[in-house]
């Protein structure tokens, strides 16, 4: 989340810049599944990743009937002060969307009354693809235009199925910013884009660095007895100026797995 992936070309001028160093041993010490997309979502202990990334992962989207899209906090920043989570073990089961006030609901009609126009909770399928909408210019204020994401799921894009940052990278920023999968400890991810890692029992591909937008900066949805966060702009500031705009990294899944808490981030072995 928070804007588009950055290109494969540029990883070397980007590490360059951003002066990464090569991880040691690192583990994660965070998962995070995002049921609906734009939303906040459920921390987990262990999750399967597969194709798609992790299952559940951004599954769901408020569909606009009127303008034929699938919304986003880009249009409807509110989406931000709502989180999902499965309602039960597996994504059959669905999914539960919690408002800001407290109401839990998959219910159309609920969340036509919340966002304030007819909308309508879709899953995503294979085949069939979600439309976007976005502003043209980096400050969000020029002509929106739209685009479609990639089947089977709501991704922004087919060039990230799993997302990875270190605690390094994050600072002292609170994570439900950048809605990263994982979170792992050290520093030094930058340098993994272009190479293939094994995470738990899955293989990655990192193929790029993940442009970050103004949703950023935007107030975010409390989570357990953590309180809501309000708006920052100087989260932005910073990493336009310190980061070339990209924070954390972007990975496809050659090859599906378990991952858990405490799983390292390793080369693959040979075969």
């Amino acid at each position: 989340m928070g804007g588009a992936d950055r290109s494969r070309a540029q990883p070397s001028e980007i590490d360059h810049a951003l002066g990464s160093t090569a991880m040691s041993d690192p583990t994660v010490i965070e998962l995070w599944r995002y049921p609906v997309k734009s939303m906040l979502g459920e921390r987990l202990e262990s999750a399967h990743i597969g194709p798609h990334g992790i299952i559940g992962d951004r599954t769901w989207s408020l569909f606009d009937v009127e303008s034929g899209t699938n919304l986003t906090a880009r249009r409807r920043p509110e989406l931000l002060l709502a989180s999902a989570r499965l309602a039960g073990t597996s994504v059959d089961g669905g999914v539960v969307i919690t408002l800001p006030d407290g109401t839990e609901t998959a219910d159309d009609e609920t969340l036509s009354g919340w966002i304030g126009r007819p909308v309508e909770l879709r899953a995503a399928a294979s085949g069939v693809t979600g439309t976007y909408e976005t502003r043209r210019d980096e400050n969000e204020t020029g002509q929106w235009f739209r685009w479609e994401d990639p089947s089977g799921s709501f991704h922004d894009s087919s060039g990230t199925m799993v997302s990875l940052v270190s605690t390094a990278t994050l600072r002292d920023w609170d994570r439900r910013r950048f809605r990263i999968n994982v979170i792992l400890d050290g520093d030094g991810e930058d340098d993994l884009v272009g190479r293939t890692v094994r995470l738990g029992g899955a293989t990655l591909e990192v193929v790029n660095h993940i442009d970050r937008c103004v949703m950023t900066t935007r107030p975010q949805a409390a989570h357990g007895e953590e309180p809501a966060l309000d708006r920052d702009l100087s989260v932005l500031r910073t990493i336009n100026a310190e980061r070339e705009s990209v924070l954390g990294i972007g990975a496809l899944v050659p090859g599906p797995g378990a991952v858990s808490i405490g799983d390292r981030l390793s080369s693959p072995e040979p075969t």
